[in-house]
């Protein structure tokens, strides 16, 4: 399929920077523009800015762990991977407490699957076995059992972002602009269709952009421009550092990543003294009324990112808890920084990547549920191949405009915690705490 001259990607993160690298180097005859709302990238509030993001094949979906396997590939063995930390190879060691079943069956399924492409892994059916490749966690770690993929790693985010940047300024086919996108605008809808063409988007500053073609790469906020009720929910999730002293950071650095896939929890080798600890689960949401694109009058409740805020008391306390459980030498270390990461997530935990079916020239590529920084590498190419429709149909299957669900998401089956946490809600109950503490 033929693309048109004028396309305006919006979003400068992973979704947004890997298209404009592909669409500039495949179609040097379109102009093509990325509009950020940040006038640096990468963006202060989006997901990929802090220290490190998980790469990694191991996924109980088999399509997943083999696009994976193509971008740590690129990881591994090209510039991407190379210096910032871009890429380090530590190795995943993941498991799952005693009695947990689920958390074991998917582990059961994320080892075969990456067994199965010939990954370097080793089955770890006990606690000794786990401490054998992880020694540096201690006696105390609370696990049954689990597996450790050496050939997955760990990469600095931002690094990686900023490298993408780079590659586009220095090619210098893409235009970069600056502002907040208010709404979509539309074209006046032919009678006797539901179609509405897009023409482009209106900023907050009162100013527009215009293309033939509009890429929505914004992630978490995707569902004001889109209604995307029962398909995608933005949900923050729980972040935080730890300080660790020169010695404990050689003692930990090589050390493989660790996630229990029961709780969601997960630990990534320290660099500069920091360590990181975080949960993938269900998260906050952050309920919001906004208009409904597109519809004069009316208004829908969404879950929006809410920028800048610490991590509510009871995310802290289960943080809290998941290290006193994987690191107990570190489990009453303060927090010298928390912040709520913002997830798009979909009902079963795939990308949205697909037109819109009622806008034929609005394309999302959205849905990134936590897991799409380690395809940056390798992820334009995919979009680009779903624009000019010759994505392959096993990815154009899980990614297509999915059904919308009704009631609560249940992810892939890698989340865990309390469902429906209101963020300003825990908020409000950790200022109430806060305020008791001190009389």
């Amino acid at each position: 399929m033929a693309l048109p001259p004028k396309i305006l990607i919006v979003g400068g993160g992973v979704f947004g920077l890997s298209t404009a690298l592909s669409l500039s180097r495949r179609h040097p005859t379109s102009e093509v523009t990325v509009l950020e709302a940040s006038p640096t990238i990468p963006n202060p509030e989006g997901s990929s800015v802090d220290a490190s993001r998980i790469v990694r094949a191991d996924y109980s979906h088999p399509v997943y762990t083999k696009l994976a396997d193509a971008a740590i590939e690129r990881w591994r063995n090209t510039e991407w991977g190379a210096e910032d930390n871009r890429y380090i190879q530590s190795g995943l060691l993941l498991v799952y407490p005693e009695g947990n079943t689920n958390g074991k069956e998917y582990a059961r399924k994320s080892y075969n699957n990456v067994k199965e492409l010939g990954n370097d892994v080793e089955l770890l059916p006990s606690k000794k076995d786990v401490l054998r490749v992880a020694h540096a966690y201690g006696e105390e770690l609370n696990v049954a059992g689990g597996y450790v993929n050496w050939g997955s790693g760990w990469s600095d985010a931002e690094a990686g972002v900023r490298y993408a940047k780079k590659l586009l300024d220095t090619e210098g086919k893409v235009t970069f602009k600056t502002g907040e996108v208010k709404s979509l605008l539309y074209a006046d809808q032919p009678a006797g269709t539901s179609q509405r063409k897009v023409t482009g988007v209106l900023l907050e500053n009162g100013s527009s952009l215009t293309a033939d073609l509009v890429v929505l790469a914004t992630g978490a906020w995707t569902g004001k421009l889109v209604d995307l009720r029962g398909r995608a929910l933005s949900t923050g999730q729980a972040v935080a550092f730890v300080q660790i002293s020169d010695e404990e950071q050689r003692r930990l650095e090589n050390m493989p990543t660790i996630l229990n896939f029961a709780t969601g929890f997960f630990i990534i080798p320290p660099r500069k003294n920091l360590l990181k600890i975080a949960r993938h689960a269900y998260g906050y949401v952050n309920p919001k009324n906004v208009p409904v694109p597109g519809v004069e009058g009316e208004t829908m409740e969404v879950s929006l990112p809410e920028p800048g805020v610490p991590v509510p008391l009871e995310g802290e306390e289960a943080l809290r808890s998941a290290l006193r459980n994987l690191l107990p030498s570190m489990g009453d270390r303060p927090f010298i920084q928390t912040r709520v990461c913002w997830y798009t997530d979909t009902p079963d935990g795939h990308f949205i990547i697909t037109y819109h079916p009622d806008h034929p020239n609005l394309f999302l590529a959205t849905g990134g549920s936590g897991h799409g920084y380690k395809f940056l590498p390798v992820l334009g190419d995919k979009i680009v191949d779903a624009m000019e429709g010759k994505l392959e149909p096993e990815l154009g299957e899980i990614w297509k405009w999915p059904a919308a669900v009704v009631g609560e998401f249940e992810g892939d089956g890698s989340r865990s915690g309390a469902k429906g946490l209101r963020l300003m809600d825990e908020l409000a109950k950790t200022k109430k705490a806060q305020r008791k503490g001190v009389l």
